[in-house]
């Protein structure tokens, strides 16, 4: 699970301090307030470790990207080529990742919390120097292990806060090249050391990470009156949520089964979705059929009562088609993925938008997958609040945040939750005057009605 993200100069977040990643975080607020920002710094991430290219230091994107950011001077706060861009991030492990001296042969770090932190800047602004890494390392528990660069343009390894030190291996030194992308240790470091064969695993350890976080965008795909499937396993929906039948039929050819709660038989995905759409009062049937026997084309059949004939999907209202990727996504991926969600809302009804936090809560107690998500829906928080104050969800496995944007610069608060759900300091007007349109309205009609007389 994803703990902490810091950022700095990104975007239009000058720094953000440490944020505190929760299995269900929520950041809330206005147009433009840096909440998306937040988000396509973890996508910067991913798609910088699934390029191919190991020459960069970060992927901003382009047209298959998952973001498309631009570039550096895009991207930097305030647009500044001479600043600094710093990205950290910090997740929990399932067991300790230790690292041991190959020379005492005793272990000297061991921790599940493990870190990485990274500083990129143009070597010179205005020019055709490209970006390059300033400073990077990763940390378990205490312990630091990364690489900056010099005034003579090179790179000196560094240690901190644990008993070790790299031995170097004998022969004459080579120097030791940038990092590959933003997040590598070039081979010149192994090469040199002959106890710095851990660092490849640290590098796998936050690849490993970067590649079970899953992302949807909020802009999600219309519904289609015949999908065809040539017998693919997508990783995830697709960013506007393309892939949900090929997942669904993924599923059901790999036999994915889901439990619907303590002492019940396991339903395969596609049947246990059909009841979290009844469960929301979406509709009363779900399924995915071929249209012929032995076909690759399906259609996506749906009851929307007990009694009713089953229709498309296309022809039922768009909230189905729009919820379907959600659902499908948080209970398809691996068991303690995380999941990116932008604005998973979108065309649905206020009672659906409550039901979501508790597709949320279940997919962190059943699947242990964590949920970020951006959000402008009051439903969504208040269900959350509620489930609180029922003891169905910890405090503790909450994370929201109201972001906010002055003069050009974003700000974060973290909203404080009671044990009754209740949130302490509540911006004002977080999600417009209700109370004032209500006394507006009444006085409104106060002066009809005196006007009538």
């Amino acid at each position: 699970m994803l703990t902490r993200l810091h950022l700095e100069n990104f975007k239009s977040w000058q720094d953000t301090q440490d944020v505190a990643l929760r299995p269900i975080t929520g950041f809330f607020g206005a147009n433009s307030s840096g909440k998306s920002s937040l988000i396509h710094a973890l996508l910067l991430l991913k798609q910088t470790a699934d390029s191919a290219d190991r020459g960069i230091v970060f992927h901003f994107g382009g047209a298959a990207a998952r973001v498309d950011l631009g570039d550096f001077a895009s991207v930097v706060h305030g647009h500044v080529e001479d600043s600094s861009l710093g990205i950290s991030l910090d997740w929990r492990t399932e067991k300790p990742f230790k690292i041991t001296d190959t020379y005492t042969r005793r272990d000297v770090a061991s921790s599940r919390d493990v870190g990485f932190r990274v500083v990129a800047r143009m070597e010179e602004p205005r020019s055709r120097e490209q970006l390059v890494v300033k400073e990077m390392s990763y940390r378990v528990g205490d312990a630091e292990f990364g690489m900056c660069r010099t005034s003579g343009r090179k790179y000196e390894t560094f240690i901190k806060n644990v008993d070790l030190k790299f031995l170097r291996n004998r022969g004459r030194p080579w120097d030791i090249t940038a990092p590959v992308k933003c997040y590598g240790f070039p081979d010149s470091v192994r090469a040199n050391y002959q106890n710095a064969g851990f660092l490849a695993d640290l590098e796998f350890v936050l690849e490993q990470k970067l590649q079970n976080v899953y992302y949807l965008g909020p802009l999600r795909a219309f519904p289609e009156r015949v999908y065809t499937w040539s017998g693919g396993q997508p990783l995830d929906m697709g960013e506007a949520g393309e892939s949900v039948v090929d997942a669904l039929l993924a599923a059901r050819q790999q036999d994915l089964k889901i439990s619907p709660g303590y002492k019940k038989w396991r339903l395969p995905l596609e049947q246990y979705i059909a009841q979290r759409l009844q469960k929301l009062g979406l509709i009363h049937g779900f399924r995915v059929v071929p249209v012929a026997e032995g076909s690759r084309h399906f259609e996506v059949r749906v009851q929307k009562s007990s009694k009713g004939p089953e229709v498309l999907i296309t022809d039922v209202g768009f909230g189905v088609s729009q919820i379907l990727p959600v659902l499908v996504l948080c209970f398809y991926v691996p068991e303690g993925s995380t999941v990116i969600l932008e604005q998973p809302e979108i065309h649905l009804h206020p009672s659906v938008q409550a039901g979501l936090a508790d597709v949320f809560i279940d997919a962190w107690e059943k699947r242990k997958v964590q949920v970020i998500v951006e959000s402008h829906s009051e439903h969504l928080l208040r269900r959350l609040q509620r489930r609180i104050a029922e003891k169905k969800l910890s405090q503790d496995n909450v994370g929201l945040y109201f972001c906010k944007e002055d003069n050009g610069v974003s700000r974060l608060d973290s909203l404080e939750i009671d044990l009754f759900g209740n949130i302490s300091n509540w911006p004002q007007d977080f999600f417009g005057d209700q109370f004032g349109e209500i006394a507006a309205m009444s006085e409104a009609a106060l002066m009809r009605r005196q006007a009538a007389g």
